[in-house]
């Protein structure tokens, strides 16, 4: 008789995705009051729209230690990164000129005590849109000056004067990602973001203000080689970037770029070792960290404290006015 041949669907050859990349659907009490603030006050995250798979973790717990990442400037973005789901176009819709008022009120009312603002990159604008991401963060503070915020920024084309704007608009952490190394970033970013040019805007963000902690993040799995890391934190060494974080590539659609490899949690803890040892002052590494996982985490750290309080500051000193709330206290509203 003869044996009957077992029939397979699907892709039998791709990588399956490893189980320390998997997450459940986020349903806790905590993360559906936070989704019905956000829908309330009119805001709308990256979080939501990226479908990041930590939103369990950073909406999950008490709203006083919540981080959230806040898009403006619109949903569209004038380039277009292989990595990137965000939809495209030459020409997005212009700039909501009440957005910087209104999205710093809804802050304020919403009343976490750590936010993170990002945009979609504006070169369709002549400043990128620095004066409206500044003007949003003063409102902000002026409105709720215990709220920390970081903002994620684009390039600006490597415009100084663009991102002195932001990084003197009162902020307290300034982040630019280099996405990965100089060798993968042409196949990786669009062409107008190259590795230098992110280099620079994060020389430039400390150099015009020197008390702000500065922040990128490192995609692994995109074909990047293990020396190829060490240089590039070499790099971020040298200009006095403090924080660093490591995730793992995910493939948002067909459409983009495969991931080249799946990272294991082991070796995402030898870059964290790595960098510890380099000496940048926080570290989240892990196949699901994102650029602003936990975010507000930096600041509750020894080494966030140190660097705020300028006691023991690895490149200068921060003076903090008498009576100004510890990090701790500021987090918890």
């Amino acid at each position: 008789m003869q044996q009957q041949q077992r029939v397979q669907l699907g892709n039998t050859t791709a990588t399956r995705l490893p189980s320390y990349l998997k997450t459940s659907v986020p349903t806790s009490a905590s993360y559906n009051k936070i989704k019905k603030d956000l829908r309330g006050l009119g805001l709308h995250t990256v979080c939501e729209e990226a479908r990041c798979p930590n939103i369990g973790q950073c909406w999950g717990g008490d709203k006083g230690d919540a981080t959230a990442t806040i898009m403006l400037m619109g949903d569209t973005c004038t380039r277009g990164c292989r990595f990137c789901a965000v939809k495209t176009s030459k020409t997005p819709p212009p700039l909501d000129p009440h957005e910087p008022e209104n999205t710093a009120e809804a802050i304020a009312r919403w009343g976490v005590g750590y936010i993170v603002m990002t945009t979609v990159d504006r070169d369709d604008l002549a400043d990128g849109g620095a004066a409206h991401f500044a003007d949003t963060i003063r409102r902000l503070k002026q409105k709720s000056p215990h709220i920390l915020v970081e903002a994620l920024t684009g390039d600006f084309q490597g415009n100084g004067d663009c991102v002195a704007q932001v990084a003197r608009s009162g902020l307290d952490v300034y982040a630019h990602n280099l996405e990965t190394v100089e060798a993968r970033t042409p196949f990786v970013r669009d062409p107008r973001a190259t590795f230098r040019q992110s280099l620079k805007v994060l020389q430039m963000a400390k150099e015009a203000q020197p008390s702000l902690i500065t922040k990128t993040s490192l995609m692994l799995g995109v074909g990047e080689e293990d020396y190829q890391i060490e240089a590039t934190l070499r790099e971020l060494r040298n200009i006095n970037v403090d924080v660093v974080t490591f995730g793992q590539y995910m493939r948002p659609t067909k459409r983009h770029m495969k991931v080249h490899s799946y990272v294991t949690p082991d070796k995402f803890d030898h870059w964290a070792k790595v960098a510890e040892d380099m000496g940048f002052l926080y570290v989240a590494s892990g196949p699901l960290v994102r650029s602003s996982f936990k975010a507000n985490e930096l600041l509750k750290s020894s080494a966030g404290k140190r660097l705020l309080k300028g006691l023991g500051g690895r490149d200068r000193g921060v003076e903090v006015a008498p009576g100004t709330p510890l990090p701790e206290q500021q987090l918890t509203l």
